[in-house]
Order: structure tokens, then sequence, then C-alpha cells
């Protein structure tokens, strides 16, 4: 039986459960499981197996928690910038009240050296988007991420049509399903999609939305998840970086051999590995178990 078929009997087997949010997380494991597996049997690299139309994929830093203080902000990105990485982003929405103070110390540290990015994690409603959006403009965002919830698709669409030029607004980490996706392309909700593999299936869910966002030549963006993203996003044409996550990189390191690094802000999947290129540390690992 193929991925795909396989893929096809899950979501029909779990259609009475309710196929978003913890269902649609297994299923996505599995799917990127029998990738991985596919092309260990194969013994070639996941990149391979996939068909890469580019050596690898741009990624931009990730991190700038509202629980970090200006210090902790301010080396974090420079960190970043200094390594080569040209994106960087930071979260907001915690304590609107210092956003905006908050946004021109991250442009104080990177300077006109990157872009910045930032990502409200849908805090705010319709009208006040509107507005942190015109003030962010003045520190020279250039993305402004879930300023509503993603599940408002008609209010994320407000601050899209209004906002600043340069400005692009980004959603859909949350998507479990192509439907979500259609709907969000079709209403023109956002100027940049967001695709999350451990969420919308997996690998074939992943391609399946970088497909659509290719036939609306809409940019599509991997939300996390380094080494699992890394060889699809070399294969989707619409795929235009992938978000390397604080949080993430450090646990991919902790956990597994072959987790990869940005090579001048790239990250360029290993072809001498096979599957995803991963080996769990089971001693280091021991630690955490309960």
């Amino acid at each position: 039986m193929s991925i795909g078929a396989n893929w096809l009997a899950m979501a029909r087997a779990s259609r009475n459960l309710g196929r978003p949010g913890i269902v649609a997380m297994a299923m996505s494991a599995i799917d990127v499981a029998l990738w991985d597996l596919k092309a260990a049997l194969l013994d070639i690299a996941l990149v391979d197996l996939i068909g890469a139309t580019r050596p690898g994929i741009e990624v931009y830093g990730s991190g700038g928690f509202t629980s970090y203080d200006s210090s902790r902000l301010k080396n974090q990105l420079a960190g970043w910038v200094d390594r080569g990485i040209k994106k960087v982003k930071i979260k907001i929405g915690r304590n609107p009240e210092t956003d905006i103070s908050r946004v021109k110390e991250a442009r104080d540290a990177i300077g006109d050296r990157a872009e910045l990015f930032v990502d409200a994690n849908g805090a705010y409603t319709r009208k006040p988007a509107l507005s942190f959006g015109r003030a962010f403009s003045h520190s020279g965002v250039a993305w402004f991420e879930e300023p509503v919830s993603s599940d408002d698709v008609e209010g994320l669409r407000l601050p899209r049509d209004a906002a600043p030029a340069g400005m692009a607004i980004a959603a859909g980490e949350y998507g479990y399903n192509p439907a979500y996706f259609e709907r969000m392309l079709l209403r023109g909700a956002v100027d940049v999609v967001q695709a999350d593999a451990t969420r919308c299936a997996g690998i074939t869910g992943f391609l399946g939305v970088a497909t659509l966002c290719e036939a609306r030549s809409m940019p599509l963006s991997a939300h996390c998840c380094l080494s699992i993203h890394a060889s699809p996003c070399c294969a989707a044409r619409s795929a235009v970086h992938l978000e390397y996550f604080h949080d993430h990189v450090r646990i991919e390191r902790m956990l597994f051999d072959g987790a990869l690094e940005p090579q001048q802000a790239m990250l360029i999947p290993d072809r001498t590995r096979v599957g995803l290129g991963l080996e769990f540390k089971h001693a280091d690992a021991r630690r955490f178990e309960i």
C-alpha cells in the first residue's frame, strides 16, 4: 500500500472521531514515519525520495519570547543576524501596552541588517490589530503573523487589506485539513500561508498545501520542526522559508544525532543520511523518562 493510500485510509477511519486537533496530529506522526521508513528501505535521503527542486531552504530566526527582558531579546536577535540569518521574529501580544516599545527594541538590535517579523498568536481583535500594524510599520516590520485569531478568516482579511506596503500578513500554522487552507486562500485572508506537517497530516498533507499555494501563486512558509520540514520545503516550489524556532532547535540538538544546522541562513538536507537523517539519542534521553 502506498503512503497516499495509507493517508486516505486513516482519514476515512478517523472521520467520526473529528479530524482537526489530536487526530490530525496522530495521522501526521504516522505519515512522517512512513515517509522516513520508505526512504530508509530504499537507502536514500528523504529529500531525494520526494524530489528536490532546490538544494536548501532559507530559515528565519524565531524566538523573542514575551518573557524575555530587553537584554535577552536583543542578544538573541543580534546573535542570529551575526550568523548571517536575514530574517528574525519576536512574539508580541501578551502585554499589548509594551508591544510597540518591544518592537522598537528589536529593530534597534538588528539595525537595517535583517527583516523584522512579529507574531501576535491571535492576541488582538480586529480594530486593535489595524492600529498595531500601522505602529509597527514605523519599525519596518515586514511580517505580521496572526494579528487576529487564525480561525477568524474575515478578521485576517481586514489587516491584510489595510496593512502598510511591505508588511505581509501570515497565518495557517493551526490548519489541520485541506479545507482550512482552501478557505483561507479563496478568501484572500493572508499574504503568506503557513503550514505545519505535524498538524496538517504529515509530509503528504504539507505537500498538498504547497500545491494549493502554487496554484494561487501564494508563498508558503513552514512552521517549526526543522528536520521534518527541510526536505518537503526543498521539494515545494511555493515554499519560501522555514521557521528556525529557538525551542525546537534546542530539543532537536538535545535528542537527535543528525539535527540540521543552517549554512549561510539555509537549511540543507544531508543527502549522506537516509530518511530524515535523524538518530534518537537514547542515552541522552533516558534522564527524561517518567
